[in-house]
């Protein structure tokens, strides 16, 4: 049992030196791998680039709205009677004085006949009264009586036209109907709603503002208008009248502008996001969206600084990460309030893959075109 105890421990005491040799090695390769690699550099990254640039533009101010008609009305009859002939169809669009609905009318129309008849009779009444006076065989109060006569009968005559044009419903104003809210030969009383006629063209967009814009207030601003019905897309106007006075709950002013609908797209009750142009000029410092880092601790910018010097002898770019405080948004650019300054070069475009202190090289090729008033196709 000694024996083979000692020559195991003959047999560790000779592996040992092969085993620390071994690891030795796998050290020293480790330590070079990590020195290549801490002198590795990487090639410097493309970019597009931009430089920061000063417009001067008309600043505006958003709100949101309501698209309203010029002209709007639920119609309603004058008078009570059956439906006797509805001549419209639901959605059509009608023209001043077309005829929509027509009650039950013989009674009156009847009536009319008659007064009609005593009129006449009125009438040759007064013609020889006339002749009769100038003979001096009446008195002029006689003459006058018939007269009194000829007029009430007139009158009696346009008491029942105008009960059978009550009972005649026709579009008061040009427009598109609604839904009709009436069947053929249902009765019907004295103020019963009928259908919805809205004039769509031109239309109205009411909006408020805080009273603080109130001096800026204007007509004739040119206002931009969007909704989520017709994505991409927007509608131009200009402010047409506003209050003169102050709510004095919202401490804001009601503002109503003018656009015009020819296809009839916007719809009364729509709601709207809406951008007024205000009367004045400044001068604002503009990068595109794209450019613009959006993290948890606020938007930054990427910004070419120059680096240490090449083997060529040319100075390397790196980037570095630059708070900035942003303001309104027209088109692709953004306003920088704060951060940059006129000319300083920016990463445009793939902020999302680069991080501080990277080395980058401009490639312009294939950078995108900004536009204050970009137009896409589909729109």
């Amino acid at each position: 049992m000694l024996k083979k105890i000692l020559w195991a421990g003959i047999g560790i005491i000779m592996v040992l030196p092969v085993v620390a040799g071994l690891v030795l090695i796998k050290l020293t390769q480790f330590d070079a791998m990590a020195t290549a690699g801490e002198q590795q550099q990487l090639p410097p990254e493309p970019v597009n680039a931009i430089a920061v640039r000063e417009q001067r533009w008309q600043p505006s101010v958003k709100a949101v709205g309501s698209v309203v008609a010029v002209q709007g009305a639920l119609l309603r009859l004058e008078a009570e009677g059956i439906v006797r002939d509805i001549s419209f169809e639901a959605g059509a669009r009608v023209e001043p004085g077309e005829v929509l609905l027509r009650l039950d009318d013989e009674l009156e129309q009847s009536q009319l006949r008659e007064a009609q008849s005593v009129a006449a009779l009125a009438q040759l009444s007064f013609r020889r009264a006339q002749q009769l006076l100038k003979s001096q065989s009446i008195s002029q109060s006689e003459r006058d009586q018939v007269a009194a006569n000829l007029k009430q009968a007139n009158a009696r005559v346009d008491s029942f036209r105008a009960l059978i044009n009550r009972k005649t419903l026709r579009a008061p104003f040009a427009g598109r109907l609604g839904i009709r809210q009436i069947s053929q030969g249902q009765f019907l009383d004295k103020g019963s709603a009928v259908v919805s006629l809205q004039s769509l063209d031109p239309v109205y967009v009411e909006f408020s503002l805080p009273q603080q814009r109130l001096a800026e207030l204007s007509a004739g601003l040119a206002v931009t208008i969007t909704t989520d019905t017709y994505p991409g897309q927007t509608f131009t106007g200009r402010v047409s009248a506003f209050n003169p006075e102050i709510d004095t709950v919202t401490r804001s002013a009601r503002v109503q502008a003018t656009l015009a609908n020819p296809d009839g797209r916007l719809r009364p009750g729509m709601f709207v996001a809406v951008e007024m142009q205000l009367a004045r000029m400044e001068s604002v410092l503009l990068v595109p969206l794209t450019a613009v880092v959006h993290g948890p601790d606020g938007d930054a910018v990427f910004v070419l600084e120059e680096g240490d010097k090449e083997a060529d002898g040319d100075a390397s770019l790196v980037i570095q990460l630059r708070p900035v405080h942003l303001g309104a948004r027209r088109g692709d650019f953004v306003v920088v309030t704060d951060g940059v300054a006129v000319g300083e070069q920016l990463v445009s475009t793939g902020v999302f893959k680069l991080f501080p202190g990277m080395k980058v090289v401009i490639d312009n090729r294939l950078a995108p075109a900004f536009k204050l008033d970009p137009q896409p196709g589909n729109s």
